[in-house]
């Protein structure tokens, strides 16, 4: 699975750096996550880092 951002979104850019594989971007009105790319951290953490600072709370499963 993976996940993508609602139209929640602020635009803020707190998910971005989190990203341990740069499957989320800015797009044109809000920030998309790449769900070819997304593993949600998977092996890397017990929750996905994105979703852990995401403060409009907008990053939900796909």
């Amino acid at each position: 699975m993976s996940l993508k951002i609602t139209e929640e979104c602020t635009c803020c850019g707190a998910c971005e750096p989190e990203c341990t594989v740069s499957a989320i971007s800015a797009g044109s009105d809000l920030y998309v996550i790449d769900t070819s790319a997304c593993t949600e951290c998977d092996g890397h953490s017990d929750e996905p880092a994105c979703v852990s600072v995401c403060p409009a709370e907008c990053i939900v499963q796909a």
